[in-house]
């Protein structure tokens, strides 16, 4: 059984052992409410899967969430939820899932070890027995794999590449810390970058609905403006796929992992991030044991989340749960 919780949607599924889903079900994240409101969502979703036919044969069940999490607590505060704020989520859905006649064991993972131990299974680091999953959208987050298992740490936070810092002299970070990785790679950041250094975005197709052309003023907006030659938006993008470079060697260096896996919405750019990433990490992958490390695409896309919580709860939790 997985659940995935996000700032925009709800979502769960029963997960078959092949990574294939039945009975998905979804629900928008509720705005304006309180955290029980919140969870009214959640237990809808719970209530959603426990009408599956299949539902008394789940053996375990996954949690995945935006962060930040502590796992060693099952809380969540998730920074795109302003109405959780250490909120009990494990236990609440334990209880749910209780009160529905499954009382299963249960774990919580961040979203960004979620979409790691899905690659891992499925995706782009299937076969690698130590990898480095990253997702780069919003914000920057990530996972590590290391002798085939999934590596949450005691909170449920190693692998969060986003806060290593790679400008020990850069602007200062939201966490409080100066340089790091999302302050420059975060397709926030990216966007403001190119702003600041006096691009704007140029006028798009006739939005059709009578206000005119639009103007895409996000990373994805600077991504296209890259994809034209436009040199501040080159350069905006270089500067990301420098500081990502630093950190992806900086890991493989530290715990020799051999391939770096990147997903999330900035990654969907593809070359005009992937290219300048792999360009630089020749100049910072230099020891003989990381010359060869890769750094590809994520290849599960918007199932990474379901199928992440799933392959979570089968990596963390015992083999043959207890009745």
């Amino acid at each position: 059984m997985a659940i995935d919780i996000g700032g925009t949607k709800i979502a769960g599924a029963l997960v078959h052992p092949d990574g294939t889903m039945t009975a998905t079900t979804r629900r928008a994240t509720p705005r304006g409410v309180d955290a029980e409101g919140v969870m009214a969502a959640v237990t809808e979703v719970v209530a959603d899967l426990s009408g599956s036919p299949l539902w008394a044969s789940a053996v375990r069940c996954g949690i995945g969430s935006a962060g930040p999490v502590d796992t060693s607590r099952g809380t969540v505060s998730p920074v795109n939820i302003g109405a959780w704020r250490e909120f009990p989520v494990q236990a609440r859905v334990a209880a749910e899932l209780a009160a529905r006649g499954a009382e299963l064991p249960t774990v919580l993972a961040g979203d960004g070890v979620a979409m790691t131990a899905a690659e891992h299974w499925l995706g782009a680091a299937r076969g690698h027995e130590n990898a480095l999953c990253m997702v780069v959208s919003t914000g920057v987050g990530g996972g590590l794999i290391l002798n085939n298992q999934l590596h949450p740490g005691p909170t449920g936070n190693a692998g969060h590449i986003g806060h290593i810092s790679v400008a020990f002299d850069g602007e200062p970070c939201v966490c409080g810390s100066r340089g790091c990785v999302e302050s420059i790679a975060s397709g926030t950041a990216i966007a403001r970058w190119a702003r600041d250094q006096g691009w704007t975005p140029a006028a798009g197709a006739s939005s059709g609905n009578g206000t005119g052309s639009t103007r895409d003023a996000s990373a994805a907006g600077v991504a296209s403006a890259a994809a034209a030659g436009d040199p501040i938006a080159l350069a905006a993008f270089d500067r990301a796929g420098r500081a990502l470079a630093a950190a992806i060697a900086a890991t493989a260096t530290l715990v020799e992992t051999d391939i770096a896996v990147i997903g999330g919405g900035v990654a969907a750019s593809g070359d005009i991030l992937f290219a300048p990433i792999r360009t630089h990490l020749a100049a910072y992958a230099t020891l003989s044991f990381v010359k060869e490390l890769q750094v590809v695409p994520a290849t599960l896309g918007t199932h990474a989340g379901l199928i992440g919580a799933a392959a979570a709860a089968t990596m963390l939790l015992p083999s043959h749960p207890s009745p």
